[in-house]
C-alpha cells in the first residue's frame, strides 16, 4: 500500500480510495488503493479489501473477510464472517437484466427486482466466479476460480464449471474429504463428517 490515512485509528485507507461518509469500517479494516465503498455499507473488523474493488451502497461484510482485486459485490449482497472473495470475481443482482423496460424507457431502481448474493460463514469464492443474484453460498463451501453459480451452493460443496455444479465436498480447511467406511474425514484437521439427507455435516 501506498500512502494511507487512519479512519478514526480504527481502519487504514489508501488515499485514493473512495469510502462514503456514512460506511462503517470495523477495527483493524484494510482498504487499498483505488477501491470504493458506497453508502450505508458495512466491512467487519479485520477484513481486508483488496485493489479496486467496488462495495455497493447498503452491502454488509463480516468480520475477517478477504475481498480480493477488482472484486464487485453488488447491493444487496450479504458475505458472512471470514468468507473469502478471489479476485475478478462478480456478485450480481438482478436476474433478468434490462436497460430499458419493455415500452424502450429507461429503467429506474423502482422498475429492477433486486437479487443478492448471500455468502455464509467461511465459504470461498474464486478468482474471476460470477454468481447470479439471489443464490446463497453455505458455510465451508467453495466455488471454483472461473465458475457461474445459477443456483444455491450446500454447506461444504465444491462447486465448478458453467454451469457451476457440485463435484466434491471439502472441509474448513479447504481440501477435499477423504471418504472412509465412517463417512469422511478432512485430511488436514482430522473433522470427520457425514452425509444427512444429502447435506454434509460434521459428526459428533
Amino acid at each position: 500500500m501506498s500512502a494511507v490515512e487512519k479512519a478514526g485509528a480504527a481502519a487504514v485507507v489508501a488515499l485514493s480510495a473512495s469510502v462514503a461518509a456514512t460506511a462503517a469500517l470495523g477495527e483493524g479494516c484494510t482498504v487499498w488503493d483505488m477501491s470504493q465503498i458506497r453508502d450505508g455499507a458495512r466491512v467487519g473488523p479485520h477484513t481486508t479489501v483488496g485493489r479496486n474493488v467496488f462495495i455497493d451502497h447498503d452491502v454488509i461484510i463480516g468480520a475477517n473477510c478477504k475481498i480480493q482485486n477488482n472484486a464487485l459485490i453488488y447491493h444487496p449482497a450479504l458475505v458472512g464472517d471470514g468468507v473469502f472473495v478471489g479476485p475478478g470475481a462478480i456478485l450480481t443482482n438482478d436476474r433478468h437484466p434490462r436497460s430499458v423496460n419493455p415500452d424502450g424507457t429507461p429503467k429506474t431502481p423502482d422498475d429492477w427486482a433486486i437479487a443478492g448474493v448471500v455468502l455464509e460463514t467461511g465459504c470461498s469464492i474464486g478468482a474471476g466466479a460470477v454468481l447470479v443474484g439471489g443464490v446463497s453460498v453455505g458455510p465451508w463451501a467453495m466455488v471454483g476460480a472461473g465458475a457461474v453459480v445459477t443456483r444455491d451452493v450446500a454447506p461444504h460443496s465444491l462447486v465448478t464449471g458453467n454451469p457451476a455444479t457440485h463435484v466434491a465436498w471439502i472441509g474448513r480447511s479447504g481440501r477435499r474429504l477423504v471418504e472412509d467406511d465412517d463417512g469422511y474425514v478432512d485430511p488436514v484437521d482430522g473433522i470427520r463428517y457425514r452425509l444427512v439427507d444429502g447435506q454434509l455435516e460434521e459428526a459428533h
